[in-house]
């Protein structure tokens, strides 16, 4: 899902940017953050009545020593006819702070079943060929040709890619979700920049106060699949350090918003010498 990550490596833009990006990103923020989970929109037949769930997120780590994170999301959707359906999926993940490795273990639990489980590791070649590695839900070896970010890598980059004035971003992710076997196309349109004051209390903090966030919408789909319908729009405000608000998750039969409801902002450790 959602909060990406940071750090170059090659990728096709769909705009360039020039020979050098006219500032670079600042340190991305260590923190902890909540958002409410609601319906906003639907459409189709296989849209719920209702839905509603809880994504909270941590984020730490440095360029120095590699970035963490932990996600989960909780959500209830309650279709037209029958029982809601209750799904829970937690993801921990290691980024290397060069943007080359990449640890990830992802659990997803619907209703009352058994736990699907996906562990794995996969790192980049010197000619940006990536391999996976998994242990779980099978063993398995599996190869992108690449060139591909991972999450905060990629998530650097559209920061790069907003503070230098640009509006499109096109990239290859892995991010370890699904079976662990799949990456993605993605296409970024990134707005105009504001500095407006945010509507929910939790964001009106001194840190955030009078720093620029673009208004980011970021559209994932199979691999070579870029010119059909998206497998979904991941919408969100994103400050310059990072930092996410006003989430919208865009299934195609149904949109889901998240608001933002607490955030705690740490200190990025020092890089050591």
């Amino acid at each position: 899902m959602i909060l990406s990550r940071a750090l170059a490596a090659a990728i096709c833009m769909a705009t360039p940017l020039g020979e050098a990006l006219a500032e670079s990103a600042p340190a991305l923020a260590n923190h902890r953050a909540v958002y409410e989970l609601s319906l906003l929109k639907t459409s189709g037949a296989k849209a719920p009545a209702q839905a509603r769930g809880r994504i909270a997120f941590d984020f730490s780590g440095s360029a120095c020593e590699g970035y963490v994170q932990n996600f989960r999301q909780i959500t209830e959707l309650q279709p037209s006819e029958g029982a809601p359906k209750l799904s829970d999926m937690r993801s921990a993940t290691f980024e290397g702070g060069d943007g080359g490795d990449f640890r990830f273990k992802v659990e997803t639990k619907v209703d009352n079943s058994r736990a699907e489980e996906v562990d794995g590791k996969a790192k980049k070649s010197s000619d940006a060929r990536l391999s996976v590695d998994l242990s779980k839900p099978k063993r398995a070896r599996v190869e992108f040709a690449g060139p591909m970010f991972f999450p905060t890598e990629h998530l650097r980059k559209i920061v790069e890619t907003a503070m230098a004035g640009e509006h499109l971003l096109e990239a290859q992710v892995f991010d370890g979700t699904g079976d662990g076997e799949k990456a993605f196309d993605t296409l970024t349109v990134i707005g105009k920049p504001t500095t407006e004051p945010p509507q929910e209390k939790a964001a009106r903090v001194d840190e955030l106060k009078n720093m620029r966030r673009w208004p980011v919408a970021i559209s994932y789909f199979d691999l070579g699949k870029k010119d059909g319908q998206p497998i979904y729009v991941l919408s969100f405000d994103l400050y310059q350090n990072g930092v996410s608000r006003a989430l919208k998750l865009d299934y195609g039969d149904f949109v889901l918003s998240g608001d933002m409801t607490d955030l705690v902002l740490q200190p990025t450790p020092a890089c050591k010498k």
